[in-house]
């Protein structure tokens, strides 16, 4: 592992335990050469591919769904943490699926769904690039059942 700090392949592991969701082992390293320390996560190298809309298969990829969920959220009231979880329940839905292969659809409805409980905002944001919204129409008619919804609570 080559330090992030010095870029140095001469490392030691002070601490390794489970990480919070089981799925992975957290590894806090401190490099010999600078001293500084930092945290690595080893993870089960995942075989799922995920079929895009126009049938390209690629490996599922939990960085470049957080990216996504980071663009939703920039400047939203959403932790780091809040965001790693959502991407880690997704994560997890889709390995416990038996198939090999998931469709990008499934995977933006299941991201749409956790997102529109954590913040509407960053659920409209997501929704507009996920959907592909045309114009203002499109999203007023997202933001017509969550008004529905508002109204109902508020009885």
């Amino acid at each position: 592992m080559n330090c992030p700090f010095c870029h140095e392949d001469n490392d030691r592991v002070v601490d390794s335990r489970a990480s919070e969701d089981g799925q992975a082992i957290r590894r806090r390293r401190e490099c010999l050469a600078c001293k500084r320390r930092y945290t690595t996560y080893e993870r089960v190298e995942q075989t799922v591919k995920v079929v895009k809309k126009d049938g390209v298969r690629v490996p599922f990829d939990r960085t470049r769904l957080k990216q996504g969920l980071e663009k939703a959220c920039w400047k939203r009231p959403v932790s780091d943490a809040q965001l790693e979880q959502i991407v880690t329940t997704v994560e997890n839905l889709v390995e416990s699926k038996a198939d090999a292969e998931v469709e990008s659809r499934y995977l933006g409805e299941l991201v749409m769904h956790h997102l529109r409980q954590l913040d509407q905002v960053a659920y409209v944001r997501f929704a507009s690039v996920y959907r592909q919204f045309e114009d203002v129409h499109d999203f007023v008619d997202e933001l017509r059942p969550m008004l529905a919804e508002a109204d109902e609570a508020e009885l």
